[in-house]
């Protein structure tokens, strides 16, 4: 398996992709994802957001990577399609994307729902609006040959029924799982469980501890969270990381375990990797 992690390890930090480069050189890293911004953004130029812009070279970012021996394991474009606003913006953001995506060398786009139920709609005219948008989506993916992934994060999202509805709108090897530890679990789903039902979908996954203190106040009444403000493997979620990493193991999983986790700058961040190299060392997992 592919260790990588998520910038947003350091959106606290206030430091730019750079400096989230230099920290994967450093801990021999190879893989990195980050999310993608649509337009020009003051905090971001001035260099305190850790993510890339679209107006950004794809080809000389790659170049640039590459000289520090790290690749993009999957870029962030993950508005909300649950809502009335998917349409306008959503579509038209991952579909920007992808053009942008095969440049830089990246296979996998995220995208996902919102954190709740979209105002103005039921549930079934979401699910529709959603699939005419992932049937959309899909027909350019297949064409530039990237992988859409449905993220685990929100209110349709983590309710294993209808992500399995989801995961169907387009008969599709294109439309895939971003399986995402830590929003199952504070969705008050099993991550062992909902690993297991989606393993053969499965093409990217966000390992993400959660601590004791936010499962407390948070657990089944949040779909997602944006930072664990833990690291890896010292939360409630540990063992149900290690056990979905069996799983993935025995089911032949060779894909990306992407570390999300606030950071604080680097220490909790290279915890968390330390905890995921032992635990893959332990399972009998190669660690690329």
């Amino acid at each position: 398996m592919k260790i990588s992690f998520h910038t947003d390890a350091f959106n606290t930090s206030f430091t730019d992709f750079q400096h989230c480069l230099d920290w994967a050189e450093r801990n021999d890293v190879h893989w990195i994802e980050c999310g993608l911004i649509d337009g020009v953004s003051w905090i971001h130029g001035l260099g305190y957001q850790p993510h890339v812009a679209l107006y950004e070279d794809p080809l000389m970012l790659r170049n640039r990577m590459a000289r520090q021996g790290v690749r993009i394991s999957q870029v962030d474009a993950a508005f909300p399609l649950s809502g009335l606003d998917g349409p306008t913006y959503g579509v038209a953001y991952v579909l920007k994307s992808l053009p942008w995506a095969k440049l830089a060398g990246c296979g996998r786009i995220a995208t996902t729902d919102g954190l709740h139920r979209p105002e103005g709609l039921t549930d079934e005219e979401a699910m529709a609006l959603m699939q005419r948008q992932y049937s959309r989506i899909l027909e350019v993916a297949e064409a530039y040959q990237i992988i859409i992934n449905i993220e685990v994060h929100g209110y349709f999202t983590t309710k294993p029924d209808l992500l399995a509805r989801m995961l169907d709108f387009v008969d599709s090897e294109y439309l895939r799982l971003n399986f995402d530890t830590g929003n199952s679990f504070i969705a008050g789903q099993d991550p062992v469980a909902f690993c297991e039902r989606f393993k053969d979908k499965i093409s990217h996954v966000h390992v993400k501890d959660v601590s004791e203190s936010l499962a407390a106040i948070a657990r089944g009444g949040q779909t997602g969270i944006a930072l664990s403000h833990c690291a890896v493997g010292e939360g409630v979620n540990a063992g149900n990381i290690r056990r979905c990493l069996e799983i993935l193991r025995d089911h032949g999983f060779t894909g990306h375990l992407s570390i999300e986790c606030e950071g604080q700058g680097g220490p909790m961040l290279e915890q968390s990797l330390a905890w995921l190299r032992t635990t893959l060392g332990e399972l009998g997992i190669k660690a690329e």
